[in-house]
């Protein structure tokens, strides 16, 4: 009966050890790293700039509007495709070398420039080789939409396109259904590139200061990877309700056992 018992003991303690604590599922905890859960948490995000592949869309206005029409494709009205592609065809891709190709400008390198620098680039050439100061150039230049994957423990993992400036991590995660109670929140992975290669960084979504993180605003091309936890490849509960089922079947099953034994 005392091997019973100690069995029992000991399953009891492997599974309620495996059940997802309240603490790893919160987003936005203090852990004591800030005084006043109140304050304003600064953010940090440094301009964004321009990568190999990346798309730019690049518009020129001037007074006389039909002048500068070459510069502003408007895509191929028999065309039927959706922004993303549409921004594909009428858009500007950084090539291996890091230049785009502009009509009538050539090619212009913009590897490592931010959007900002490059309208100022842009127009500069402009009035040097095409129009005079009276034209009154205007050029915008944007990122043809945020692209970025997410694979992992995520409800629908994929990639997404989000036509706006700023992500932050919890907007990209929200685009493609959450992360369930059997990914790891507190050690979420991304996978960034930069002109020397690939650096994988490492955010904990459970934490408030999270947001002081550089990484916290997603950039053009990122991989989001969110690992599973350990009980999902332990196979047991992640809630109380199916630890206390998956605990309720097994002591079923090893007090059969022992009861079949002892009567052997």
């Amino acid at each position: 009966m005392k091997k019973i018992y100690a069995i029992c003991a000991l399953v009891l303690s492997v599974l309620a050890s495996s059940c997802v604590s309240r603490k790893d599922t919160l987003y936005f905890q203090d852990k004591g790293n800030t005084t006043d859960s109140s304050h304003l948490i600064s953010e940090v995000q440094k301009p964004y700039r321009i990568q190999i592949n990346d798309q730019l869309n690049i518009r020129v206005k001037a007074l006389d509007q039909e002048l500068v029409q070459m510069f502003n494709p408007v895509g191929d009205a028999n065309l039927n495709a959706g922004s993303a592609e549409r921004a594909y065809f009428d858009g500007f891709t950084v090539d291996l070398h890091g230049n785009i190709k502009i009509p009538t400008l050539g090619n212009i390198s913009v590897l490592g420039y931010t959007t900002e620098e490059i309208e100022k680039i842009i127009e500069k050439k402009l009035l040097e080789e095409q129009f005079k100061e009276t034209a009154n150039i205007f050029v915008t230049v944007k990122l043809s939409g945020l692209r970025f994957t997410v694979n992992g423990e995520v409800v629908n993992p994929g990639t997404v396109t989000l036509f706006q400036e700023r992500v932050n991590i919890y907007e990209a995660i929200a685009n493609v259904g959450e992360i369930p109670t059997t990914g790891d929140k507190k050690d979420v992975m991304i996978i960034r590139q930069y002109p020397q290669g690939q650096q994988i960084h490492h955010l904990d979504l459970t934490d408030v200061n999270v947001m002081k993180s550089p990484y916290y605003y997603i950039q053009p091309n990122d991989i989001i990877y969110v690992k599973p936890i350990k009980q999902k490849s332990w196979g047991t509960g992640t809630t109380g309700v199916q630890s206390l089922t998956t605990i309720v079947s097994v002591l079923s099953l090893v007090t059969t056992t022992i009861l079949l034994i002892s009567r052997n």
